[in-house]
């Protein structure tokens, strides 16, 4: 049993959606002795060098950052071991090897955005929302040789509404996590939390787990032969990024955001309908979804208003 405060805690994580947590356990008071980010990077039209948004964080809270290309290389790894850490924290990171979840006496933690067993894998909030859950949460399990599998610390679950995107659920997610994981650093040092094996725990059949796999520019393609609750979901689940596309015309188009029309369509799946004004709807077998927002080929993302104010059909 340790106290709280006293506790050697390294971060591990990269993107905004890590920041929640760092940013969280700094104002509980965790000793934080070492962030590791993603180096920076050239990007954007400049390729201006850029920093994660760990990284930044970092700089301005004067917190000390490791930014390894190589996470077995033998330097990073006597740098890590010198920060004699008690525990490490991971969120939205890289895979660790052995070598670095294995280093601390306390183990590695690690922050996934689902109910785990279910949706392990690298996108979970997308393919939650993909999948017309109507519930999702987060967990904190310890890190072991297989990926999402290790033994359960906490979960908190909450609602998806009908019209979250996986945007509204990630900004959700990131907030409730942040505490999540403050609360399960306390539990771990005074003692009172128990870890729980995932699948025994919750009796659950490896051939109903549902996965979290990489979403491939194919997985985003809309097809509208498909059912219009089930194109809506993978709009949603793909808002706003890396998003869902047809064409228009032969141009990509990406779709952020559509509105269901339960009616009967008067054309064959995958045509359109519009008065050139207001609307813009696509036909599924039973029913159009009418986009309201979106992004053409070259052209900066809109209301479906002001597309039409500016686009010409060519029939």
């Amino acid at each position: 049993m340790k106290d709280f405060q006293s506790l050697r805690i390294v971060f591990m994580g990269t993107p905004e959606f890590a920041v929640a947590s760092l940013d969280a356990l700094v104002k509980a008071g965790c000793n934080i002795v070492g962030v590791i980010t993603a180096p920076d990077k050239p990007a954007g039209r400049g390729m201006e060098i850029q920093q994660s948004a760990v990284k930044k964080y970092t700089v301005e809270n004067n917190l000390p950052v490791l930014q390894p290309e190589k996470l077995k290389n033998p330097e990073f790894l006597d740098a890590l071991r010198s920060l004699k850490a008690d525990l490490q924290i991971v969120v939205a990171f890289r895979m660790l090897p052995e070598a670095v979840w294995n280093m601390p006496p306390m183990g590695s933690v690690n922050l996934h955005g689902s109910l785990l067993p279910q949706y392990r894998g690298a996108a979970p909030i997308n393919w939650a929302v993909i999948n017309g859950e109507k519930e999702t949460g987060v967990t904190t399990f310890k890190l072991k040789h297989e990926i999402d599998t290790g033994d359960i610390l906490l979960q908190e679950s909450f609602p998806i509404t009908e019209t979250d995107t996986a945007g509204d659920v990630h900004d959700k997610m990131k907030a409730i996590g942040a505490q999540l994981l403050v609360k399960t650093i306390k539990g771990l040092a005074d003692g009172s939390l128990t870890e729980t094996p995932q699948l025994s725990t919750f009796n659950i059949e490896p051939s109903t787990l549902k996965h979290a796999s990489k979403i491939f520019t194919e997985t985003c393609l809309i097809n509208w032969h498909k059912p219009v609750a089930e194109i809506y979901n993978l709009i949603r689940g793909l808002a706003p990024y890396p998003t869902a596309f047809t064409f228009l015309e032969e141009r990509k188009l990406k779709v952020y955001r559509v509105e269901k029309l339960n009616k009967v369509p008067a054309i064959a799946p995958g045509n359109f309908e519009t008065d050139n004004k207001t609307f813009l709807q696509y036909a599924c077998p039973d029913g159009y979804l009418s986009i309201l927002e979106l992004q053409l080929e070259g052209k900066k993302k809109m209301t479906i208003a002001d597309f039409l104010r500016g686009y010409r059909f060519t029939n």
